[in-house]
């Protein structure tokens, strides 16, 4: 009993001392204040700071060359950069259009075409698939949902092998296609919604769901193998999440900005970088990442908080930091990368050290009162032309020497989703159909 009474009193003193406003054991009230006000200055500070945007031309006149022989080293894969080939340089003019049925909530999760040979994968409103032809002739359509989830507007994730298509929503659902003939071959359900790419390596695939919980999954029957939950599940993704694979290693991003490398194979946790300080917590609520891309040695990846990164692989630390302000995936070009920010300029940096090649106003083809109305939604770099989607329906075709404008093509009144390219072709999704054009 005697030992209850005081073990009672001890977790009584214990919780007072620890406590900021009691008078145990704790600093004099004057220290106390002045420290309070110390961090509230600190955290406003960090969280208010306005940081310096690259809003001026810089070296435009600067020409660069892409090398021809590069082109065959640039297509769809695993960890593909540019959502095409880069010898792209097709003529832009409408050749055919695939419908569907206007999808809601369709921008906020960037859904991305899958391509399988000369056919195209997508989705419609009510989660109903569509596989098309190259002559955008329906080859067939699958709906695997009930009456109550159709009312719900699934928005579909896709990734796709050889033989089979997996599709995961934002519903908690995800199952197994033949992507053949879209025969369902199992189905599943999560304990939370889904918001990031799929992607498949040998018999596993992977995904990110609302609770920042990296899930692993076998492609045989879906059944969960391993997880690994990285943070906080209050703060939700402004954007898609993303992930890449090399070798047993995958490497992805959560809804706060940090990035995660975690083993393949048993789900082990190598190593883990914040991008937020955790002052600013708060700030994450409007965190827009780009996706992660590779170049086998670093991670690259940006954010609209005014921060480029280039990440080491195998340690987690960091090689370097410029203030880039841009949510759009970069793509990689040899020793350059190229992005967009969100004011409309387009950067070059230089891969080994960070440095600013190269910026050009590619948003002074829209009048002073419009351009900041207008955001960039996503671009691939061709062999003569860097080709610029906006939320505003434009696919803007910019030089890759000079910068310039070379034509602007109007899609759409409003958003259109970041080109992708198959064969001799280029294609641009919008909320109710996909632009073919050569």
């Amino acid at each position: 009993m005697n030992k209850l009474i005081f073990l009672f009193i001890f977790i009584i003193i214990s919780a007072c001392s620890l406590n900021s406003q009691s008078k145990f054991w704790t600093k004099s009230k004057e220290v106390t204040k002045d420290n309070n006000n110390l961090n509230n200055k600190v955290k406003k500070q960090e969280i208010f700071k306005k940081e310096k945007i690259l809003k001026k031309e810089f070296n435009k006149n600067l020409k660069i060359k892409i090398n021809s022989n590069l082109s065959s080293n640039y297509k769809n894969n695993i960890n593909s950069n540019n959502s095409g080939l880069l010898n792209f340089s097709g003529e832009l003019k409408r050749s055919s259009r695939y419908k569907f049925s206007k999808i809601k909530n369709f921008y906020q999760y960037e859904p991305e075409l899958i391509f399988d040979e000369r056919n195209l994968i997508f989705f419609e409103n009510k989660g109903t698939i569509l596989k098309f032809n190259e002559n955008s002739k329906l080859v067939w359509k699958k709906n695997f949902y009930l009456k109550q989830e159709k009312k719900l507007n699934p928005v579909l994730q896709f990734a796709s092998n050889d033989k089979y298509l997996i599709v995961a929503d934002n519903l908690a659902k995800y199952f197994m296609l033949d992507k053949e003939n879209g025969e369902l071959i199992w189905s599943k359900n999560n304990s939370a919604p889904f918001n990031s790419q799929i992607k498949i390596f040998k018999d596993k695939f992977f995904i990110i769901d609302f609770d920042n919980t990296l899930r692993c999954f076998s492609l045989k029957n879906g059944n969960e193998l391993w997880n690994v939950k990285t943070q906080n599940s209050l703060i939700r993704s402004q954007k898609k999440l993303s992930m890449v694979i090399v070798d047993n290693v995958i490497f992805f991003n959560n809804s706060i900005g940090d990035i995660s490398s975690v083993n393949l194979n048993n789900g082990e946790l190598l190593w883990q970088f914040p991008t937020q300080n955790s002052l600013v917590y708060e700030s994450a609520f409007s965190l827009e990442t780009s996706e992660i891309v590779t170049d086998g040695k670093a991670l690259y990846f940006s954010n609209n908080k005014n921060q480029f990164y280039s990440i080491d692989l195998s340690t987690g630390s960091l090689n370097w930091k410029t203030k880039v302000n841009s949510n759009l995936k970069p793509t990689i070009i040899e020793n350059i990368i190229f992005t967009v920010s969100i004011e409309g300029y387009l950067i070059l940096i230089d891969r080994k050290n960070g440095n600013i090649i190269r910026i050009t106003d590619v948003f002074d083809y829209f009048k002073t009162k419009k351009r900041n109305l207008i955001k960039p939604t996503g671009f691939i770099v061709g062999l003569d032309s860097v080709y610029l989607s906006t939320d505003n329906g434009r696919l803007l075709v910019v030089d890759n020497s000079s910068g310039k404008i070379v034509s602007a093509i109007k899609i759409d009144g409003e958003k259109i989703l970041r080109p992708a390219v198959m064969n001799d072709s280029l294609f641009v999704v919008k909320d109710n159909s996909i632009i073919k054009l050569n």
